[in-house]
């Protein structure tokens, strides 16, 4: 049984109150986590607490638990139970708030990118499923445009699993089936708010393969980026075909 500190702290982790939350639990999980000040049984208990967090009634107690997942990952700690059940609660998550102004941040999608980041970064996980669930969440129906830069918290998850060296070129394009489906769906009129997600996605994906990608201040390779720049490129032309076209050899 943890205890009595660390019980309180994850009990604040779902606080409504972005003070007790983010700048009090959620820095002192992670920082016990960073300087290995847990035990091995603690460590176990918290992801366990955090997994069942992901069922929890309040998007802001939700949307934390998968930050303090990356961190144990980023630690060393890890099990494949855990993508799996963020997976499940990714990809169903309805409440898409970045910052909202009495409880702070939600900012579920970020925060569910940044674990399937870290996972790419420590390179665990199936990568083909770290990206295609990073897929799911962008091309999901909903009525929220992004506001608050999830598109390049997300765009940075897929650049980092692409930066394994398990990383394959069917892998590194597989997950864009998911965009080719929503963007072959449209029709004209207003463009839906998942169109619009993916393709800003997109953009900043383009961006960054185009230049250094980033670990802390460490530039990663990332594989297979021309052949990932191509493809991102041929899709965003065929939902802008009246602005420009990608460039022939």
């Amino acid at each position: 049984m943890p205890d009595a500190v660390l019980h309180r702290l994850v009990d604040d982790l779902a606080s409504p109150d972005p003070a007790v939350r983010d700048d009090g639990a959620y820095a002192a999980l992670t920082r016990l986590v960073r300087d290995n000040d847990l035990s091995a049984d603690d460590r176990s208990w918290l992801a366990a607490a955090m997994l069942e967090r992901l069922g929890h009634d309040r998007a802001e107690a939700r949307s934390f638990a998968p930050l303090v997942l990356a961190s144990l990952v980023a630690a060393g700690d890890f099990d494949d139970a855990w993508p799996r059940a963020v997976t499940r609660w990714y990809a169903g998550e309805q409440d898409l708030r970045g910052h909202d102004p009495l409880v702070g941040w939600v900012h579920a999608v970020a925060h569910g990118a940044d674990f399937y980041g870290a996972c790419g970064v420590a390179g665990v996980g199936d990568p083909a499923s770290l990206l295609d669930a990073l897929a799911r969440r962008m091309v999901e129906p909903t009525a929220f445009v992004w506001r608050d830069q999830e598109e390049d918290r997300l765009a940075c998850a897929v650049a980092l699993v692409l930066a394994r060296e398990d990383v394959d070129e069917s892998t590194a394009l597989g997950w864009l089936a998911h965009v080719r489906a929503l963007f072959a769906s449209g029709s004209p009129g207003p463009v839906p708010a998942e169109a619009s997600n993916t393709m800003r996605t997109l953009r900043s994906l383009h961006v960054a393969l185009g230049e250094d990608v980033l670990h802390g201040d460490r530039p990663l390779t990332v594989a297979h980026t021309d052949r990932v720049r191509a493809e991102v490129a041929r899709l965003l032309a065929a939902v802008t075909p009246w602005f420009w076209r990608p460039r022939t050899p």
